[in-house]
């Protein structure tokens, strides 16, 4: 009886991995009920159009966060002087600076990128929420200094917190007004939030200005691929609504949005456990060393593949009768939607982890390499798709590209002793059929995405 609650305690690697873990899956999981509950209340009290302006306004601030992301989180995480006070200062200060600038950049770009999607709207609600961009910069370093030591309860809590402060304002301002301008000073209020939370109740020196050239020199160092792969991760992660912004109606965005994110909810899951514990086992524990590294290698890749993938594959199950229960008849369409992002998200999660065996050995230049091909074939699939067969070719082009990036994915994995494949070729196999299936039971209700 009192194993499994034993496997949890002590500071060993493996105890504070599965805490973590269990952290991860508190904090995301809560997260997203969260996120479901105000999506279905908000559903109810907006239109199906105010949720594809904010997914034009989350493009830019999002896109924003990552054309600019210099990898301080990663640098803390990987770096032998990431509990250095002097490190951490100036590596807040950067931050500072960059969330400064980002508000600036926000601002300069809201004309065109109204004019770009035919919005004017956008004038307005791109501003203000671009305030989020400013006030995350001054997030404290006792954020990352958590994440590195996998001591991430009491975060989590004040995550979830912060969340809530900022759902409630959204609901009650929607049932004042009905205007997206609930959703947009909800995410406003939300970062000020975690920003008071975090500063007052994580504990840890204060950051303050300090520019040491050293770390500021370590930190570039690193950091100059990390700016180079987070931008390809805009691509990667918001690009196809960057795209399908110019290709269907406010409503249609709307409904895709919402189905995405029912759909993704297992993955986003997944790289939300992935970056939290595998950066600090394949530092901890390299391949290279022992056997015995190589087998808590290969669990972890088992693990991760059947738990996300297996949720997938129920959230495409389930999709359209999760829908049709949940949201009235104006969002019906988001229900096929769900399947198909769902079943597309699939072929990710096979090499998921690899990408972090690089950053863990602070290869930023093969993380990069990586990115730049997965986001340069994303973007091509979801234009030929969108253009030549309507979004059920802009989704399934989403699990097409996993396949052709893959071959790279086994020169990084290599590179670092990370390849798993007897892992990768069970899991294709095995997840195609029961994808084939899920797909056989609902053909009739994605058909008609494919009218779109």
């Amino acid at each position: 009886m009192t194993r499994p609650a034993a496997a949890f305690s002590g500071s060993s690697l493996f105890a504070r991995v599965l805490r973590s873990t269990s952290w991860v899956l508190i904090g995301y999981g809560g997260s997203q009920a969260l996120r479901l509950a105000s999506n279905l209340i908000l559903t109810r009290l907006l239109f199906p159009e105010a949720f594809g302006l904010m997914a034009l306004v989350s493009v830019v601030t999002v896109g924003l966060m990552l054309f600019s992301d210099v990898g301080i989180s990663p640098s803390i995480a990987q770096s032998k002087r990431g509990d250095d006070p002097d490190f951490l200062n100036t590596a807040w200060t950067i931050q500072v600076i960059r969330g400064t600038l980002l508000f600036g950049v926000a601002c300069l770009v809201t004309g065109p990128v109204a004019q770009f999607y035919s919005e004017p709207d956008l004038n307005t609600y791109l501003p203000i929420a671009a305030v989020a961009l400013l006030v995350s910069g001054f997030n404290p370093t006792r954020i990352e200094t958590a994440n590195r030591h996998l001591l991430i309860g009491r975060l989590t809590v004040l995550d979830l917190i912060s969340q809530v402060l900022g759902l409630v304002f959204m609901i009650v301002m929607a049932v004042m007004t009905q205007s997206i301008m609930s959703l947009v000073l909800g995410s406003v209020l939300q970062e000020v939030a975690k920003l008071v939370l975090t500063h007052f109740f994580l504990p840890g020196a204060r950051n303050k200005f300090r520019w040491e050239t050293a770390a500021a020199a370590e930190l570039a160092h690193f950091g100059k691929w990390i700016f180079l792969s987070t931008g390809l991760a805009f691509l990667i992660s918001q690009g196809d609504r960057a795209i399908l912004g110019r290709f269907l109606s406010l409503e249609m965005l709307g409904l895709y949005n919402i189905g995405f994110f029912l759909g993704s909810f297992p993955s986003m899951l997944g790289f939300a456990i992935n970056q939290r514990i595998a950066i600090p086992i394949y530092r901890d524990k390299p391949a290279f060393m022992n056997r015995e590294n190589q087998r808590k290698h290969q669990i972890m890749r088992v693990g991760m593949t059947s738990l996300i993938a297996g949720l997938l594959l129920v959230m495409a199950f389930v999709g359209p009768a999760l829908v049709a229960f949940m949201y009235d008849d104006r969002y019906l369409l988001s229900g096929p939607i769900v399947t198909l992002v769902s079943l597309a998200l699939i072929p990710q999660v096979i090499g998921m982890t690899y990408d972090q065996a690089a950053l863990a050995a602070g290869d930023g230049r093969s993380f990069f390499i990586l990115n730049l091909i997965r986001a340069s074939l994303q973007i091509s699939a979801i234009l030929i798709g969108i253009t030549q067969f309507g979004l059920i070719g802009a989704i399934l082009a989403i699990g097409v590209v996993p396949f052709l990036v893959y071959p790279v994915q086994v020169w990084l994995a290599r590179k670092h002793h990370a390849w798993g494949p007897f892992h990768d070729l069970v899991a294709v196999i095995t997840l195609a059929l029961f994808a084939a299936s899920v797909m056989s039971l609902h053909w009739d209700k994605t058909s008609l995405i494919s009218q779109l």
